[in-house]
């Protein structure tokens, strides 16, 4: 498996958060991990849904930037067995290959965002960070819930 992983992990803010990129674009996904890590994200970036499911299947994230067009298993297909698998895990949906309707059907998946390529990486990181605390959210309400 292809993983490259990157530092972060400042206290506190982005420092907390477990980025995994999955794109099969190797220097993308690769410097995308980087720019992540210098904004104190702990990242990882892996070349493949395949990679990315192994990957999750043996390392916690708190969320997934994932594109779309890949080969073999797309990132459509991707994001459904994520979701299946580890239902608290959040998906940024980033490519270049977009249309309204595949964003529609990566939003109805669950996807938590959707954004075309190129972004800025001030973009991305607000995303990452929203669906984080998405994610943060979701995990309190079964506490939550219990209390009452």
């Amino acid at each position: 498996m292809g993983v490259v992983e990157e530092g972060g992990g400042r206290p506190g803010g982005a420092g907390r958060i477990r980025v995994l990129v999955v794109d099969d674009e190797r220097d993308f996904a690769t410097a995308i991990a980087e720019r992540l890590a210098r904004r104190g994200f702990r990242s990882a970036a892996v070349f493949s849904a395949t990679e990315a499911l192994e990957y999750l299947g043996s390392a916690p994230a708190d969320v997934v930037v994932l594109d779309l067009k890949m080969p073999g298993m797309d990132g459509l297909a991707a994001l459904r067995r994520i979701r299946a698998l580890h239902p608290a895990l959040e998906v940024v949906v980033l490519t270049g290959h977009g249309t309204v309707a595949s964003g529609v059907e990566g939003m109805k998946g669950g996807a938590a965002d959707f954004l075309q390529k190129p972004v800025t990486i001030d973009v991305l990181c607000t995303a990452i960070a929203a669906a984080a605390e998405r994610a943060r959210l979701g995990r309190l309400a079964p506490e939550k819930e219990g209390e009452e």
